[in-house]
């Protein structure tokens, strides 16, 4: 057990560890979760914790907890030793070469559709890295990026002023989608006007998808009509399969779906949309020698990812 004092102030490291995901979640329970620890340890951790420091770390309103001013003081400090292991773990990897190490990668929802094929083939490279994969929407990949949370991320947009280093890698068309038996879907050509009548089945705002769909409508000054709004590009399909409306996803999310003609792609004028997959990180971030390795295979293009049809 790593414990540090200075002075009166004594705590240890994993107190320090259950502390930060209690106060990265507000939750015990899924502190506990992603700890592997059982909910009443994670409690007496953190007692131990306030205990040692003199000062209470969070208080409760209702079911929901808040930091106080000092947990707010020891969150922001924890990070930065955090940062500081993971810093130290990166050059120990490095100095071990790749024979092992670990990758710690964060995508957004539909860049899962492809992602573990790109992780298949990086790890039969090189067998004994560690991979941990964190799916989730653009705002949570971004937060995981200012948090330094995670070594890269894997996203259609990269976020605009922040310190990020971004390059693209891999294209990332973005098509207008039918139920096969949609009166569009007998068109051999759609003009863009037609689809101001239609109704649209559109991701959260904020999302890459969402934003590039505003803009195109936006430069036709058409206002689209979304009739719902999903978290999911699985809800939107399973939505237009059923013929609530059309949908605008990107091609790599619905191959599986053209191939079994559950949907079809629209032929509109304008589309596909042509976007890039980006890979991300942070500008001053340190590289391990496993995420430097994963950067340069996604930028060297040795992945065939563009099955478009």
């Amino acid at each position: 057990m790593v414990c540090y004092n200075y002075g009166m102030l004594s705590f240890t490291l994993r107190q320090l560890q259950v502390f930060e995901k209690v106060a990265s979640h507000l939750n015990y329970s899924r502190a506990a979760e992603e700890l592997y620890l059982s909910q009443p340890a994670v409690s007496m951790q953190i007692k131990q914790l306030e205990g040692h420091i003199g000062l209470p770390l969070f208080e409760q309103m209702g079911k929901k907890i808040f930091l106080t001013e000092a947990g707010r003081e020891l969150f922001h400090y924890s990070r930065s030793i955090s940062q500081q292991l993971a810093e130290m773990e990166a050059l120990f990897d490095e100095m071990k070469g790749l024979g092992q190490g670990k990758l710690t990668l964060s995508v957004v929802n539909t860049a899962n559709y492809f992602t573990p094929q790109l992780l298949a083939k990086f790890c039969q490279q090189h067998p004994n890295i560690n991979v941990i994969l964190q799916v989730a929407n653009r705002d949570a990949v971004l937060k995981q990026l200012a948090d330094n949370s995670t070594d890269l991320a894997i996203m259609g947009r990269p976020p605009e002023g922040v310190d990020v280093s971004a390059e693209s890698f891999l294209e990332n068309p973005l098509v207008v989608i039918a139920a096969p038996d949609h009166p569009l879907a007998r068109l051999k050509r759609v003009k863009f006007a037609q689809l101001a009548q239609e109704k649209f089945l559109s991701r959260e705002p904020g999302s890459g998808t969402r934003s590039a769909m505003e803009r195109i409508f936006a430069q036709h000054h058409i206002q689209p009509r979304i009739s719902m709004e999903m978290e999911t590009n699985e809800a939107i399909k399973q939505a237009v399969q059923a013929g609530m409306g059309l949908g605008i996803l990107s091609q790599h999310s619905i191959e599986l779906e053209l191939e079994t003609r559950r949907l079809v792609v629209l032929n509109v004028e304008h589309f596909p949309l042509l976007r890039h997959w980006f890979v991300v990180h942070r500008s001053a971030k340190r590289l391990s020698s496993a995420a430097l390795a994963f950067k340069n295979f996604l930028l060297a293009g040795t992945v065939s990812t563009k099955r478009q049809k």
